[in-house]
């Protein structure tokens, strides 16, 4: 059960460490862009060989498909509903970011961070080992937030004691996520864990294309296709070592 909320922990501190960096040093854009692909290749490697395969020898392809379209509807409607808020800021690192968006920016990094912790403690369910797939995946892609958010919301006047507040939330709420996953979710059917698999999966995928893609391309232009494809690749070597 405690190694599920270590686990989780560990994958969303990198949400801390990249706002101390993003913080008190100052990281080129154009590394921030590729870090990003990188990790847009290695979660959508998680999301396909890591969940929806699972999900399909869990339950059926029935229901991953249906988890799969729900899980990326529902990541794109709060998207929307944080965006119109603001919260399309939450990967920015420029100055459009405003002190009122700042709420925004936390609840899509906490919409982002929060299912992705929990699948953690969810993958683990009957297993003795946790997916380091996931875990790395999950790492990768919130160390660029964090930057990012956090050199957004610096220049949007937040001080930097609140904004590494925010990002230890975030870390403690991905922890916990984590742990609920394991706890609440550990003596449901085989169905329901590949319905929430294929949810997730869904809603990573839905949240790469509309926000980690366009900023990595931004930031690093063409060659964020390559460093993308190598993610991928990672994470199917990760996936022969699990």
């Amino acid at each position: 059960m405690w190694k599920a909320a270590i686990w989780g922990g560990i994958a969303g501190s990198s949400v801390f460490i990249g706002s101390l960096i993003g913080i008190y040093f100052n990281m080129k854009k154009f590394i921030i862009g590729l870090i990003m692909a990188f990790g847009t290749g290695v979660l959508i490697g998680a999301a396909s060989f890591e969940l929806l395969i699972e999900a399909v020898k869990d339950g059926s392809i029935n229901i991953t498909a249906m988890g799969f379209i729900f899980g990326a509807f529902l990541f794109t409607i709060l998207d929307l509903i944080v965006v119109h808020k603001g919260g399309h800021q939450r990967k920015r690192s420029s100055e459009k970011s405003k002190e009122n968006s700042g709420l925004a920016i936390f609840i899509g990094t906490l919409m982002d961070a929060v299912p992705e912790s929990m699948i953690i403690g969810i993958s683990m369910i009957g297993q003795k080992k946790v997916s380091w797939l996931l875990v790395v995946a999950i790492f990768i892609s919130n160390f660029p937030e964090g930057l990012s958010s956090s050199i957004g919301l610096k220049k949007g006047g937040y001080k930097n004691s609140k904004i590494l507040f925010l990002w230890l939330m975030v870390l403690i709420l991905s922890l916990l996520s984590s742990l609920c996953g394991f706890v609440f979710l550990k003596n449901t059917s085989s169905n329901l864990i590949a319905a929430i698999k294929a949810f997730a999966a869904g809603g990573i995928v839905s949240m790469v294309s509309s926000t980690m893609m366009p900023e990595a391309y931004e930031e690093g232009g063409p060659i964020v296709g390559l460093i993308s494809a190598l993610g991928l690749l990672s994470s199917l070597i990760l996936t022969n070592f699990d």
